[in-house]
């Protein structure tokens, strides 16, 4: 699945540890989102969409819709 994780955490200004405090998980699973290597659940995908606030469809593209 792609992300815009990394762009919308950079247009904010924080590091990888910051969107973790925030989201109360570890550097290492933004890190695994960013790069497509974990698919978050999709109550993390909710907390994710509501910090920046945007709808989860803007922030996560199936990989077989993109």
């Amino acid at each position: 699945m792609e992300s815009r994780v990394r762009e919308l955490r950079e247009s904010q200004g924080w590091s990888q540890g910051e969107l973790a405090d925030r989201l109360a998980v570890s550097r290492q699973t933004i890190n695994a989102i960013e790069t497509g290597k974990y698919d978050p659940s999709l109550p993390l995908a909710f907390r994710i969409a509501r910090l920046f606030g945007e709808p989860i469809e803007s922030i996560f593209i199936p990989g077989d819709l993109a």
